[in-house]
């Protein structure tokens, strides 16, 4: 299993979300990081995941 690093933001520059996910792999983060993402409702904000060698694996602005 691999931390990941989650972050959402309003336009305001107003931290969210900053949590640590933690996923078998990348694949699996970009899957069920989008599906924690729309269960929160920010899939419309600004926001990102990256692995833990900071490689993006979900970005939306």
């Amino acid at each position: 299993m691999e931390n990941y690093r989650f972050t959402a933001f309003e336009k305001t520059g107003e931290t969210l979300f900053d949590e640590v996910w933690t996923f078998a792999n990348d694949e699996t983060a970009k899957i069920e990081g989008q599906k924690q993402i729309d269960d929160n409702g920010i899939s419309e904000k600004a926001h990102r995941l990256v692995n833990s060698t900071g490689k993006l694996i979900l970005f939306h602005v």
